[in-house]
């Protein structure tokens, strides 16, 4: 009997674990920027009372939590009946121009509605990204490739912090330009 063809199934550095790692990496991007920027931002669209700043920032966190919430069971569901790799295609899609629409906002609604988009679209990625890493890897290989995915996300709260330092506009829109550019 012929041993299967594991070439690609025990290097972590495959194409879908790359993808996996990448999207991941744009997923950490922009959970950890909303953080860092979300004062500065509420300030940019004319919030400036401390307590203010304060009660807007706590609802659009819950407006991305529940985002993160409901689009982790639709991405679930469509990742089973679509297929994993264009979920994740459309998970990125989807954060990349929340992230980009970000930048322009004007008021606290728009923001809200772009909060619960990203988180939506956020809630996905990582779901999908290790499923389909734990399908394409042996068994005794997968903790390497999600490893791998991990590692690469963390780095992305890396850049996050390094870019927001530009701005909070120009740090949505480069998050966005990112998840467009790994599609």
């Amino acid at each position: 009997m012929a041993e299967p063809n594991l070439q690609g199934k025990t290097n972590p550095f495959n194409i879908v674990v790359i993808v996996a790692a990448l999207g991941y990496f744009v997923d950490v991007y922009d959970l950890i920027l909303f953080g860092i920027v979300k004062d500065a931002s509420l300030m940019g669209i004319g919030i400036t009372d401390p307590q203010q700043i304060k009660t807007e920032g706590v609802f659009l966190l819950n407006m991305q939590l529940i985002g993160l919430l409901l689009g982790g069971i639709v991405w679930g569901i469509l990742g089973d009946k679509k297929g994993r790799m264009s979920t994740l295609f459309m998970t990125i899609l989807l954060y990349s121009l929340a992230n980009i629409a970000n930048g322009f906002v004007q008021n606290i609604e728009q923001y809200a509605v772009l909060r619960f988009i990203a988180g939506f679209g956020l809630a996905g990625e990582l779901g999908v990204s290790i499923t389909l890493v734990s399908e394409v890897m042996t068994k005794e290989t997968r903790a390497w490739g999600s490893s791998l995915v991990s590692f690469i996300g963390i780095l992305g709260a890396s850049l996050a912090f390094f870019v927001a330092k530009f701005g909070r506009k120009e740090a949505y829109w480069v998050g966005g330009v990112l998840g467009l550019m790994l599609l």
